[in-house]
């Protein structure tokens, strides 16, 4: 299997916004190849598999799209359909039981 390359980033200021508008405690959320943590550790994230499989569906996305490509599909998606009915976020959520 040809796994994508990705990074971790910890305490992700971006990570924290995207908290913060979702009303959640603890966030993981995809920018390019960068996985953006919030509240939570790197060991915490890669002990859940689900949420590795979410999150590792998003980086595929982005590779797949190119990074504006995808932001700009995601972005729209969103703003017509909201953020849990993205068809982008149904796929990733659909990973999670790969």
């Amino acid at each position: 299997m040809n796994l994508p390359t990705y990074l971790i980033k910890e305490n992700s200021f971006l990570a924290r916004i995207a908290a913060k508008k979702l009303r959640k405690n603890n966030v993981a959320m995809v920018l390019g190849k960068t996985i953006h943590l919030w509240n939570t550790t790197t060991a915490e994230f890669l002990q859940n598999e689900k949420w590795v499989k979410h999150e590792m569906c998003h980086v595929k996305q982005f590779q797949h799209y190119g990074f504006a490509g995808f932001i700009i599909k995601y972005l729209w998606e969103s703003a017509k359909k909201g953020y849990y009915h993205n068809k982008y976020e149904v796929q990733a959520r659909e990973a999670e039981n790969l």
